[in-house]
Formats: C-alpha cells, sequence, structure tokens
C-alpha cells in the first residue's frame, strides 16, 4: 500500500524541517512584523529662494524651470519689475502654457534709474505689478511666484523694503517665491531656505 502527501501536507513538512535547522544551528526565526499604520499626505512645504548675480538678466534657468513647472500642471507667475517695453501690467498680463502668468510694467523702456529721477506713471506701473504679487501672495493661490529684479526694485526705491520683507515673511507655507537679480538686500538674504550665487558674468 502507498501514500502521498498532498502539496499542502508537503509545505508544512518542510517548514517544520525548516524550523528543526534553526534549532539546532542556534537560530531562531524572526519575529512576525506589527502590522504599520498606513501612509498619509503631508501638506507641501515651500521655500522663499534666491538666485543672484552681480548683473542682470540672469534668470533664465529660472524662467525655464517655471515653464516646467506650468506645462506639468503647477499654477505660476513670474513678475518682472524693472523690464519694460511691451506695456502689459497687470491688466494685460500674458498667459504661457495656460497656467504660467508672466507679467511686465506698463512703460516703454528697461528702468534703470531710482525712481526719485523717474515719472509718477513709472513708478505707479512698477508698483502695481508689486500689488498684483502681494495679493496673490495674501490669497495663496499660486505654486510658485517668481519675483525677477526685486532686490534692484528696492534699491531704487520703487518698493519699500519693509513692506516686501512683512509681505514675504507671511506668504503662504505651500507657495514657493523665487526672487532673481541682483541687489538683493540683507533682509531677504536672511529670509531665504535657498540662496544660489552666479559669480561670473556673460
Amino acid at each position: 500500500m502507498t501514500t502521498s502527501l498532498s502539496p499542502s501536507h508537503r509545505a508544512r513538512d518542510v517548514r517544520s524541517a525548516d524550523h528543526r535547522t534553526l534549532e539546532q544551528a542556534g537560530l531562531r526565526g524572526l519575529p512576525a512584523l506589527e502590522p504599520r499604520s498606513p501612509l498619509h499626505l503631508v501638506a507641501p512645504e515651500g521655500q522663499l529662494q534666491v538666485h543672484t548675480a552681480p548683473y542682470r538678466g540672469s534668470y533664465g534657468t529660472v524662467l525655464s524651470q517655471s515653464l516646467r513647472s506650468a506645462g506639468l500642471g503647477s499654477r505660476v507667475m513670474v513678475a518682472q519689475f524693472l523690464k519694460g517695453g511691451v506695456v502689459q501690467g497687470p491688466d494685460a498680463a500674458v498667459t504661457l502654457c495656460d497656467r504660467l502668468i508672466w507679467m511686465r510694467p506698463a512703460v516703454l523702456e528697461c528702468l534703470s534709474q531710482p525712481a526719485a529721477q523717474a515719472e509718477s506713471a513709472v513708478v505707479d506701473a512698477v508698483q502695481s505689478i508689486w500689488s498684483a504679487c502681494s495679493t496673490h501672495l495674501s490669497r495663496g493661490d499660486l505654486d510658485q511666484l517668481v519675483l525677477d529684479e526685486l532686490g534692484l526694485a528696492i534699491a531704487f526705491g520703487y518698493l519699500d523694503e519693509q513692506e516686501v520683507l512683512c509681505r514675504l515673511e507671511q506668504r503662504p507655507a505651500s507657495m514657493d517665491v523665487i526672487i532673481t537679480g541682483p541687489s538683493i538686500p540683507d533682509s531677504l538674504m536672511a529670509l531665504a531656505d535657498q540662496v544660489t550665487e552666479l559669480r561670473t558674468g556673460f
């Protein structure tokens, strides 16, 4: 008379043999793992980044990153405070990739003189760009905000440093803010989570 073991019997015998082998070698099996709690999502945390250089026009890399972010679905705004020539202003901002808003002051030229030497309409045009940025910082309705030549706008007297600092300190925790250009005030540098400095020109 012959008998055969079912697959389940063979598997049980193999497990028993393995257990005996471990005991003979003085080893013990690993204890059963406690079940882990399921993963939970955490709120995204934005950063304040500074990209500075000793010359103007150094934000090309940041702009390309912003375009890529917008193409991937992020809500982005790029504000250039001293670049004119296209007479945009907040009411005529350009939209790219359906999610990137690009805004310049409504002036006919790029600005390189202090606010004290500029016409009041020019000063108002720069301040209107900051007003739009400030509104978005209050609402928290962007994923990324790029502030190009913000430091120069402060240095030239178009914007008040303390007002800008206060607004950035109160920015939404989930929003990335990127400041580019030369002449970044020490107060903004101290507030930054990351500083990238380009030390050579073209």
